[in-house]
């Protein structure tokens, strides 16, 4: 046992002192199961920091209710804390759309419930505040990334400001932290004394280095001054008297994210303090993303769980990632606000070494349970003029039309695919993750010459039973509000889905996903729905009642009860009820 605790990083005294260790430089707390796999954003962060040099520790799930004996075990790190509620945002981990108690929690051990406090990334930080007020606080990943500016939280029914603000933490991490937690590693051990400090030149030259740091926000008492490279958004009050404002400040927000070269955003909140927040990263190289696919990662849970079983590792613990990002910047998704909207790919060989190493792994049966990414079809897909790129301000590659600059052909993941099959030990190469078919579909027909070729290899080898697809409603009006292309693209995708299962006589069903009480979705358009033909015998439990996430248009539009696009009124189901009956139409025959 004490050789297998020692592949992972320590988690307690014990396992410290095994190391040989006296302190640590850095203790990250998650909301999370501690396990070291590179689909989890804890593992990641901790392996990057490792392959630096500095000493890290992991505090898994702290207990936040009793003596607090789990904020004080690893003792106080030479630099900084790092906070993260876990792969998902506590309040949609806890809660169902209708604000429902979950029963249960896939990131925890045997999947029990209430093992991480409601807001955790609050949570943990004030606690650490209080316990060590003069450590630093870093907090970071998709809770945190999501609420670094004002935001709509649908849980209190309310606006709130900035995270930084009531958790008090000195740092934000947003998006993919890898670059950026190491960059403020070295800030914080050169310059965080000095930021801190009394000496007012010390204090001025480490603020210089500070707005250096990309994919960094903080809160400061410095007024900003207007210049180039700048935008100061309205202020946080403006924003909780006019909801139109608060509509402003996202548009600006949302495209400065997807922008390649984009500005720093300062955002007023109360008592003359101000959020900062840097631009993002550029975009990473082929060789930074794989380097950190092959860190030393076990793959496992920690040992300290035995035999328990962490639903969310049953899930992954087969599956390889090929890329980062969406282009598609549909409405109500937050994976372009995190990941960014631009592809960034890993290399064949990085993939195939990964999977080759998966193959070797105990217990593997041949089976990989997904080879994608937020939506697997994007592999390798990007600008074909960068320059063009680089002056962009769509907020979608693919809404309302395929922009003409973007290489959408499927032959290099056509082309993965079969080199995947070689590998010795692999029987089947499963896709779990999201397809977006308007990257080989249009209304005619096929795009472009591996469209076709790409469609049969997906359902012919590489789907179980079942296609899942998400056109996610079926009205145009309501689909606009979406930025999701027109339902006949569906059914041009079933009519084609329908000769390749018959051609090639294989047993598989296309299963659509949907949203109720969307913005701009009321009973009409739900009951247009339930009377599509072509959904007549379709299987139907993908389907979901719409839930407002911080910094989505969606959830703009569900408070402010606006189109943020045109800042006209729009309809927006709030009652529970009229919820209730819209989700009842999926299941109406």
């Amino acid at each position: 046992m004490a050789r297998e605790q020692s592949r992972f990083l320590p988690t307690s005294q014990k396992e410290m002192a095994a190391l040989g260790w006296q302190n640590v430089d850095i203790v990250l707390f998650t909301g999370d199961a501690y396990i070291d796999h590179p689909a989890f954003g804890t593992a990641v962060i901790a392996r990057v920091l490792e392959r630096e040099g500095y000493r890290v520790a992991v505090v898994p799930q702290p207990n936040w209710r009793d003596d607090l004996r789990d904020f004080k075990k690893m003792g106080r790190p030479r630099l900084f804390f790092g906070v993260n509620s876990g792969a998902m945002d506590s309040m949609v981990n806890h809660y169902t759309a209708a604000k429902r108690l979950r029963s249960n929690d896939a990131y925890t051990p045997n999947g029990t419930p209430s093992q991480r406090p409601d807001y955790a990334v609050k949570v943990y930080t004030n606690i650490l505040k209080e316990l060590y007020p003069d450590v630093p606080v870093v907090i970071g990943g998709i809770e945190a990334s999501l609420r670094r500016f004002a935001h709509y939280d649908y849980w209190q029914d309310k606006l709130l400001p900035s995270i930084l603000v009531d958790s008090k933490a000195d740092y934000l991490i947003y998006g993919m932290g890898e670059k950026s937690i190491v960059e403020l590693a070295s800030f914080i051990k050169r310059h965080h004394s000095a930021l801190k400090g009394v000496d007012s030149v010390a204090r001025e030259s480490a603020e210089v280095e500070l707005e250096k740091l990309r994919q960094v926000a903080w809160l400061s008492s410095n007024r900003p001054q207007q210049r180039p490279g700048r935008i100061i958004l309205r202020p946080f009050k403006e924003l909780l008297k006019d909801k139109k404002a608060f509509v402003e400040n996202f548009n600006i927000i949302e495209t400065e994210a997807n922008r390649v070269n984009s500005s720093q955003l300062v955002e007023p909140v109360d008592n003359g303090m101000y959020v900062y927040v840097n631009p993002p990263q550029p975009l990473l190289t082929s060789e930074e993303l794989d380097s950190y696919y092959a860190l030393p990662y076990t793959k496992l849970p920690h040992p300290r769980y035995k035999d328990k079983h962490i639903p969310a590792y049953e899930m992954i613990k087969y599956s390889i990632t090929t890329h980062r990002g969406c282009v598609g910047g549909c409405s109500f998704c937050t994976i372009a606000a995190h990941q960014g909207k631009h592809i960034q790919s890993r290399s064949e060989e990085s993939i195939l070494m990964e999977i080759e190493k998966l193959a070797a792994m105990p217990g593997f049966s041949g089976n990989l349970s997904d080879v994608g990414a937020p939506t697997a079809n994007m592999y390798g897909m990007g600008g074909m003029d960068e320059t063009v790129c680089g002056k962009c301000f769509r907020k979608s590659c693919l809404f309302p039309k395929v922009c003409p600059n973007l290489r959408h052909s499927h032959w290099r993941l056509l082309k993965l695919y079969e080199k995947i099959r070689k590998i010795h030990g692999i029987r089947h190469a499963y896709i779990g993750s999201g397809i977006r078919y308007d990257l080989f579909l249009d209304e005619k027909g096929f795009l472009d010459n591996s469209s076709e070729k790409y469609l049969k290899e997906l359902i012919v080898n590489h789907t179980s039973g079942r296609l899942k697809v998400a056109p996610e409603h079926t009205q145009d009006s309501v689909l606009k509000q979406m930025n999701k292309p027109s339902f006949k693209l569906f059914e041009t995708l079933k009519r084609e889905f329908d000769k390749v299962v018959r051609s090639n006589r294989v047993k598989c069903e296309l299963v659509p996903y949907f949203i109720s009480s969307h913005p701009g979705c009321s009973i009409k358009e739900m009951e247009l729905l339930s009377q599509k033909a072509i959904l007549k015998g379709v299987y139907m439990d993908q389907v979901q009642d719409f839930t407002p996430t911080p910094m989505t248009k969606s959830s703009v539009s569900y408070y402010s009860g606006l189109d943020p696009k045109t800042l006209q009124p729009i309809f927006v189901e709030k009652n529970p009820q009229g919820k209730k009956l819209q989700k009842s139409y999926f299941f109406k025959k």
